[in-house]
């Protein structure tokens, strides 16, 4: 079978090599795919692997080969399941390999926060710890523990239960939202409506799905429920927020601070306010890109094609 990949490099930039998806056919990998030359690059393929290269029904009307869809993430989004299932392509995605990866970047906004350690350590490098009158000094208005404040998790699967698995270590107050509240944990947490937690949280992290009924659902009118010394992290999908308001209540501190590693539109336009917001730690939708995942992700992809391949589908959408 031929196999194309349309987008690799963020999978494998040179340390995460193709070789057990390799194994499964004829392989064909370019690292970036524009729009415009999916059709002539993965018109021979059976097994189109792609990330952020979007099929949809026109592309995919072009690519008559066409027998199976590898997404290469957990969102699927970028292809057009209707017509898919309409002509009987199955979608797999990869549902589970950065729970710790995003759990654990998530903790380093917060804690980048509230601690802000690289912040000193620059100024000491810069000569003002030597400088100083005291044996101690500190730039930050929000140094404090995390110890009893209320952390606030929108989306409660798997990633955000491990996120707030790690704030109950750090002796915090767990508030969980889901539609299903069917979660089980082994720490403490209470169930809220998303108006509680945006009230009562000092930290909110966003785990929800892009929904229509989820999209923007971080505006002027609900950044005006929270704290006016909150903490927003978003590292789920970027039309969450509404990114003019955000910036808008940062420049005006409205709210103490926000972290986002995902945006609208990626990469991220020149003209997008969050670049020119206050108070937002901004990084380059690397949550999930720990080596660890990724390897994860690499191995789950192929046991996503052996599955098509052998007639036992897993991991459908």
């Amino acid at each position: 079978m031929n196999i194309t990949v349309l987008d690799g490099h963020t999978l494998n930039p040179g340390d995460n090599p193709w070789t057990a998806v390799e194994a499964l056919g004829n392989l064909t990998v370019y690292d970036r795919t524009p729009v415009d030359q999916i059709v002539e690059r993965a018109k021979d393929a059976d097994i189109i692997l792609t990330n952020k290269c979007p099929l949809s029904r026109e592309i995919l009307a072009q690519l008559p080969n066409l027998k199976f869809v590898a997404v290469l993430a957990t969102g699927y989004n970028i292809i057009d399941t209707a017509y898919c299932a309409e002509k009987g392509i199955p979608v797999s995605n990869v549902p589970i390999y950065s729970t710790d990866a995003v759990a654990e970047f998530v903790f380093s906004m917060i804690l980048d926060f509230f601690k802000r350690p690289a912040l000193h350590s620059t100024l000491s490098h810069e000569g003002a710890w030597e400088s100083s009158k005291d044996f101690c000094f500190w730039q930050n208005p929000n140094f404090s523990e995390l110890a009893g404040k209320t952390l606030g998790v929108i989306g409660f699967g798997r990633i955000g239960q491990r996120t707030a698995e790690l704030g109950a270590a750090f002796k915090m107050n767990i508030l969980g939202h889901s539609r299903s509240r069917s979660a089980k944990t082994s720490f403490p947490f209470e169930w809220a409506s998303i108006t509680e937690i945006l009230e009562k949280s000092d930290v909110i992290s966003l785990h929800c799905p892009l929904t229509p009924e989820t999209h923007g659902m971080i505006s002027e009118s609900s950044i005006a429920k929270m704290k006016p010394t909150a903490f927003l992290v978003n590292t789920a999908r970027g039309p969450l927020i509404d990114e003019q308001a955000l910036a808008d209540a940062l420049n005006s501190d409205r709210i103490a601070g926000a972290a986002c590693d995902v945006v609208s539109a990626e990469p991220i336009f020149p003209g997008n306010p969050l670049l020119r917001a206050k108070n937002l730690i901004l990084t380059p939708h690397i949550a999930w890109a720990a080596y660890e995942a990724r390897q994860r992700l690499m191995a789950i992809t192929a046991e996503n094609i052996r599955a098509f391949q052998s007639g036992k589908l897993i991991h459908t959408v």
